[in-house]
């Protein structure tokens, strides 16, 4: 018994170990060939048409799905809010409350995780049938680098797309808590919109706008990495994809973490 127990340690030690150095090894490899792409960004040819082609497809695809989870994410804060303010007669602070909240937390990571749904899995599944095409191995053959025309659009523009967004997800989400909170609920608008501006300050703002710019970033290394390396079977760029939006989503939730110790 005790040997079985200790052969079931070992083996699960062993497992944990090839997990460990498998995972250190692909992020080595995500690192290399990011930072490979980010030095081409000056190089000629300049990839800046095609950075503004994925910005409208990233962007703008993705703006209608962003309101959508603003409105309703102010919504529900104000809703949420309200009633666990009146309970100890500060409804006056309704306005701070939410807005914080949105700034600072919920409105970067919501949009970041909305746009790896709607784009981040697109951006994964699209360099993976490209690879699957052998249309990589076509911009090879006529001197074109992959990683210029490729990779780097998409990590730029996720990096730019996202900060846009983001902004786009609070001012909607602020509106529509304004609308719960005053003309629902019936909290004074004087009073809602005095504590959002005395609350929220410029570093809260900064806050916001670091994490989206950080977030965006680690969507585009995370998701064209998965593409480019996925597999060139139909079955190795659904992997890919899967593995991309979980990958990307728990970047996000350990990033949120690390960026909102440093605003503290």
């Amino acid at each position: 018994m005790m040997s079985v127990s200790f052969d079931a340690v070992i083996r699960l030690l062993g497992s944990l170990g090839r997990f460990a150095l498998t995972s250190l090894d692909r992020m080595g490899d995500a690192t290399t060939l990011s930072l490979s792409s980010l030095a081409l960004l000056f190089r000629r040819p300049w990839q800046g048409q095609h950075i503004v082609l994925q910005l409208y497809a990233l962007g703008v695809g993705s703006f209608i799905i962003i309101a959508i989870t603003g409105a309703f994410t102010g919504m529900v804060l104000a809703l949420q809010g309200y009633y666990t303010l009146a309970k100890f007669g500060s409804e006056s602070l309704l306005g701070a409350g939410v807005a914080l909240s949105i700034i600072r937390e919920l409105g970067p990571v919501l949009g970041a995780l909305m746009l790896i749904g709607r784009a981040g899995s697109s951006i994964t599944a699209e360099i993976g049938i490209m690879r699957v095409t052998e249309q990589v191995d076509a911009l090879e053959m006529m001197a074109i680098n992959p990683r210029a025309r490729v990779l780097l659009p998409r990590i730029i523009a996720t990096t730019i797309a996202l900060p846009i967004l983001v902004t786009m997800f609070d001012i909607i989400g602020l509106a529509s808590g304004y609308v719960i909170g005053v003309e629902l609920l019936g909290v004074n608008g004087g009073a809602y919109i005095g504590e959002m501006i005395s609350k929220v300050m410029l570093q809260d703002l900064y806050a916001g706008w670091v994490k989206a710019v950080g977030f965006g970033f680690i969507i585009g290394v995370i998701c064209t990495y998965m593409g480019y390396r996925a597999e060139p079977t139909t079955e190795g760029v659904a992997a890919a994809t899967t593995k991309a939006v979980v990958a990307a989503s728990v970047g996000v939730l350990i990033m949120n973490y690390v960026l909102t110790s440093f605003f503290l």
